[in-house]
């Protein structure tokens, strides 16, 4: 009879393999089956627009550095020459003094009674002595000037030193926020690429719906607001450039480089970023806006424009739009400022 031998049983590492391999391509097909599905228009629109308002939140504290940094390299220059014209003038105190030893040394080399003796004219000799007295008494008011004068070389020095050190942080402040700024915009970019050609033309067409500086929007008929008045009509002369971070005008401008510009046509400078602008001048409410007045947007203030009337705001909104009306409503409103 033939022998009939059993199959030997599969190994157990050979099972554990086939096991360990069906479960890596069970894990890849349920991943696959849960990837994230492509986002669409609007998704990527959300983010982008996310990402531009962030990146004009960077671009504010950018400002504000930039406008730290430019005091702080003036007010360092100021007290280097502060320090080189003390230098000289402690230089001079200090010769003074030394022509003033030199003299005493000279006068003061014969003892007082023999010089008394060999005297020809006593009363000339006691008026000598009076001089050499004197003379003493100038050397140690010379003395007390070198020493002020030292204490206060060395404050202003002590200064510029902490100011110099304020100014590398505020450097690197500036620097990292640039980054942050570019960063974002990067981001935003590469979102914008992973667009089809036909939605990235239906954004544009959006944008430039938006951005259309042609059609003048109802702004009613309230009074300007003294100053503001002025500054919205310069205002209203850029619309239609382009947003772009850190500008103030005039080929480009952010969002509080057109305020400033604006009021500098209308005579008031106005600080530099929408923080330090938004305590530039009395605070008032959204029913007591006039146009020209300031208004502010965002809990952090992060974005500023004019009021235009009519519930309208003219302003820089943000990267790839330009200078243009827009609704209030679009944005959460704060305050308005009040300048003059």
């Amino acid at each position: 009879m033939g022998s009939h031998r059993r199959p030997k049983p599969a190994s157990r590492t050979r099972v554990t393999v086939l096991s360990a391999t069906a479960a890596a391509v069970v894990a890849l097909t349920s991943q696959a089956a849960q990837a994230d599905p492509k986002p669409t228009k609007d998704e990527v629109k959300s983010k982008v627009d996310k990402l531009y308002d962030e990146a004009e939140q960077a671009t504010e504290a950018s400002n504000g550095a930039k406008e730290k940094q430019a005091t702080l390299e003036k007010e360092i220059g100021q007290i280097q020459d502060k320090v080189a014209r003390g230098q000289e003038e402690l230089n001079t105190l200090r010769s003074g003094l030394g022509s003033m030893a030199s003299a005493q040394y000279r006068s003061g080399g014969i003892d007082p009674s023999l010089a008394l003796f060999l005297s020809s004219n006593p009363d000339d000799f006691l008026d000598k002595a009076s001089a050499l007295d004197q003379l003493s008494a100038n050397q140690a008011e010379a003395l007390q000037k070198i020493q002020g004068k030292q204490r206060t070389l060395a404050q202003e020095r002590k200064e510029a030193q902490d100011k110099l050190k304020d100014l590398a942080d505020t450097r690197k402040v500036l620097d990292d926020k640039k980054k942050e700024v570019q960063g974002k915009l990067s981001d935003a970019q590469t979102l914008l690429n992973s667009l089809t050609a036909q939605e990235k033309a239906a954004l544009a067409a959006d944008d430039a719906r938006a951005n259309r500086s042609d059609a003048r929007p109802d702004l009613g008929n309230v009074p300007a607001s003294g100053v503001g008045g002025a500054a919205l009509a310069a205002a209203q002369t850029m619309i239609g450039r382009p947003y772009q971070w850190s500008a103030t005008g005039t080929a480009s401008f952010d969002c509080s480089g057109l305020t400033g510009w604006a009021y500098r046509q209308a005579g008031v400078n106005l600080p530099r970023t929408s923080q330090e602008q938004a305590n530039a001048g009395t605070r008032i409410g959204r029913s007591e806006l006039k146009p020209g007045d300031l208004v502010l947007f965002f809990g952090d203030l992060h974005h500023i424009g004019l009021y235009a009337g009519n519930n309208m705001v003219l302003h820089a909104p943000r990267t790839g739009t330009v200078v243009r009306y827009e609704s209030m409503d679009n944005m959460p409103f704060q305050f308005g400022v009040r300048i003059g």
